[in-house]
């Protein structure tokens, strides 16, 4: 009896045995599934990982961020004197839009948002158009001084503001240089921008839509063009150059033939879009002060990357945009310099 029993014991061990292999390859190609599963949406999500990041640029230069994307955009009033030149701040802008502001001196207004410099200046007054252009970026308005019915306009208007007649030279917001003359020496200390937001009630955050931005490939051809000239007036001498350079693919800009530059580095201002919009201007007192149309549409000029082309431009909501044949035109990625001119002005290019 006791063989028998042996011979169904070692038959149950077996099957046992064989039951745990199969077992085991089981576990082990279930392992191996989950483990190929898991790698090969890996390398799916890789793409869309990468695609995500792509899309996290800058609002106002259409490149790759490496930081945060929704401080508010911050809009200055930089003076355009001669007796303010060189400028202080301007190679670090976004976008700067160049306007008349009273007789054939311009004055810019200069959008901060991927760069921030230490120092902005010098500062100079507010106009209603350039409130208007600031507020097409949901932008902080910082001038210097205003008119009455100015600075009502401005207080009236729902934009977030300061004004430095309000901080003049209090050594952490606004403070004025000693090497110049007032209205020529008053500068914006941007480490002090936060502490006057918190007791205005401002934030100091803001999403806003980005301009529309294109790679050197999907840009639309134009003519080759190596100097750009704008001339508001040739006497007195009010005129604004561009000049290419090939090497470092943006243009160079001058005024009244003297390079544009850093005040305290001597940086060349260089640019990689230049945005040239004809518009209707009105003198509007004794001071050469303008009204300028900035809704209607009208003729305009884009360059970038060596070429120009003839445009039209439209405000949509608030902001100037060029348009060929009825559709959008995009930017290149970069700094953009929008110069507004009346419908008369000179512009060469060449």
């Amino acid at each position: 009896m006791k063989k028998p029993l042996s011979m169904v014991a070692i038959f149950l061990l077996i099957i046992c045995l064989a039951a745990c292999q199969s077992k085991g390859n089981e576990s082990s190609r279930s392992a191996d599934s989950h483990e190929s599963s898991r790698i090969s949406k890996e390398v799916k999500e890789q793409p869309e990982k990468k695609e995500e990041q792509e899309t996290n640029v800058y609002p106002l230069t259409g490149e790759l961020a490496n930081g945060g994307i929704d401080n508010q955009v911050i809009g200055v009033m930089v003076n355009n004197h001669s007796l303010a030149r060189p400028q202080t701040g301007l190679s670090k802008a976004d976008v700067v839009y160049e306007v008349l502001a009273e007789g054939q001196i311009t004055r810019f207004l200069a959008l901060f948002q991927s760069e921030i410099p230490d120092k902005i200046g010098p500062v100079r007054s507010a106009r209603p158009y350039y409130l208007e252009l600031a507020q097409g970026f949901n932008a902080l308005y910082i001038y210097h001084g205003a008119s009455v019915a100015i600075n009502q306009t401005v207080a009236n208007s729902g934009t977030d503001f300061l004004n430095g007649s309000m901080y003049d030279n209090n050594g952490w917001l606004f403070q004025r240089s000693t090497d110049r003359s007032a209205p020529h020496n008053s500068y914006l200390l941007t480490s002090g921008i936060n502490q006057a937001l918190e007791a205005k009630g401002y934030d100091n955050q803001s999403t806003i839509p980005p301009l529309p931005f294109a790679d050197d490939d999907q840009l639309n051809k134009g003519q080759p063009v190596t100097d750009v000239t704008i001339t508001y007036s040739e006497q007195p001498e009010e005129i604004v150059s561009f000049t290419y350079d090939t090497e470092i693919k943006q243009f160079l800009r001058s005024s009244d033939g003297e390079p544009t530059v850093e005040k305290e580095t001597n940086q060349r201002i260089a640019v990689d879009n230049i945005f040239v919009v004809e518009t209707s201007h009105q003198v509007v007192d004794g001071k050469g002060r303008r009204s300028i149309d900035l809704t209607s549409g009208g003729k305009g000029y884009l360059f970038y990357k060596g070429e120009m082309l003839q445009v039209n431009w439209k405000n949509v909501n608030g902001r100037i945009l060029p348009y060929l044949d009825g559709e959008p035109l995009p930017f290149a990625r970069g700094k953009t310099w929008v110069n507004i001119v009346p419908t008369n002005t000179k512009v060469a290019a060449q």
